[in-house]
């Protein structure tokens, strides 16, 4: 009821304040119909009972997103121009004006950050860890993380992520969670585009939470039959040897599998149950909200992803939109001996927001030291 009331009371207030001719009115009803039976029919049903094509996701559920964004926005700005200007009897063509800038605004936020969402970086960290052995000094890891993978994601923007991946050349290849949007079918597009990856000491994958709501068993089952030379780790952990030395790579589950019964829920005593005592560890998880109890199990170096760093980011001043919501959102941290880098999408889902915080590929260089320190160098381009 609550949910039908806010609607109502959006729309009147758009219907209100929009200019009193029938092309306008039909084009608002047309919108507010376009963008609500869609997502009263995914409620009622619990999903979409056909598996959505490129086409649905990008001219369907798409512009039904980004309504439900602009919808309070204009509403509350036309109610508050209507406000601002009735003192003075202007109450209408004020709140009019208000809800056009908002719109004119978003539209112009919507362009740039959609241009910004092909602009694929690639940054290079370096983590220095002091548990870590002379032999593996200099070993480095390609991270990427929310692909976010469907029939709708770009091939050719695959192609450049798999290209750009391949002549970095690197170690070890992480990809830190939500492989897929969100159906389990998503996984045949995910496969297609990262069967060519390849590394020295494996490719290693973790759920993230919009592979748990996809239904994980089933995409952890196509996973390991579409990718078998992959290392899926979910509470586990690999040991890696050289010269008589241990490198750790574990992978945690995602906190949204605490709300399942497929076993993907975190449990990081388990995660780390095969890693003998004083082993260099990076950990590999997709939500950072995990890094403090990592970093007290004695986890040197934390990969993760999920925040999108807000869809907003304003890097140069460590500001992200999840800021006040998040203490850490974005970019490189260090407490004690333990690190975090949290990788701001390779792909981007929902609201193509990517100002100052591009699709990226993080190439993490491990180094030997006696304080533990990370640092994040600027984005450079990817080759087209």
């Amino acid at each position: 009821m609550r949910a039908a009331l806010y609607y109502l009371a959006c729309w009147t207030v758009i219907a209100v304040v929009a200019p009193r001719n029938t092309v306008t009115w039909a084009a608002v009803l047309l919108v507010a119909v376009a963008s609500t039976v869609p997502l009263v029919v995914f409620v009622v049903r619990g999903g979409w009972r056909a598996y959505p094509t490129a086409a649905f996701r990008l001219f369907v559920v798409r512009p039904v997103l980004y309504t439900q964004l602009l919808l309070p926005l204009v509403a509350g700005a036309g109610l508050v121009g209507v406000v601002a200007g009735a003192p003075f009897g202007a109450a209408l063509p004020v709140g009019r004006l208000t809800a056009a800038a908002t719109i004119i605004a978003m539209g112009l936020l919507f362009s740039v950050g959609y241009i910004g969402s092909g602009w694929l970086v690639v940054r290079q960290v370096v983590a220095t860890l002091p548990e870590l052995p002379s032999a593996w000094d200099g070993v480095r890891i390609a991270q990427i993380s929310d692909l976010h993978v469907g029939p709708h994601t770009s091939r050719r923007f695959l192609g450049r992520v798999t290209d750009t991946i391949a002549a970095i050349r690197p170690d070890v290849i992480a990809i830190t969670g939500d492989l897929v949007d969100d159906r389990a079918e998503d996984v045949a597009h995910f496969a297609a585009a990262i069967s060519r990856l390849d590394a020295p000491l494996g490719v290693y994958l973790i759920p993230g939470n919009h592979d748990v709501y996809a239904g994980w068993a089933d995409v952890a089952h196509r996973l390991q039959a579409s990718l078998p030379e992959a290392t899926l780790l979910v509470n586990d952990a690999r040991i890696l040897t050289r010269d008589g030395s241990r490198l750790a790579i574990a992978g945690t589950g995602d906190p949204a599998g605490r709300r399942s019964s497929e076993g993907v829920a975190p449990d990081l005593d388990r995660t780390l149950e095969r890693v003998p005592a004083g082993t260099a560890t990076v950990a590999l998880a997709h939500n950072p909200s995990l890094w403090p109890a990592l970093a007290e199990r004695g986890v040197g170096l934390t990969l993760s992803g999920h925040t999108h760093w807000g869809q907003f980011a304003l890097p140069g001043l460590g500001w992200s939109l999840a800021s006040p919501f998040l203490a850490r959102a974005m970019g490189a941290h260090v407490e004690g001996d333990a690190l975090l880098y949290i990788n701001p999408g390779t792909g981007y889902w929902g609201l193509p927001f990517r100002i100052g915080a591009n699709p990226e590929i993080t190439v993490v260089t491990l180094r030997c030291g006696r304080r533990a320190a990370i640092r994040a160098g600027r984005a450079t381009a990817a080759a087209a």
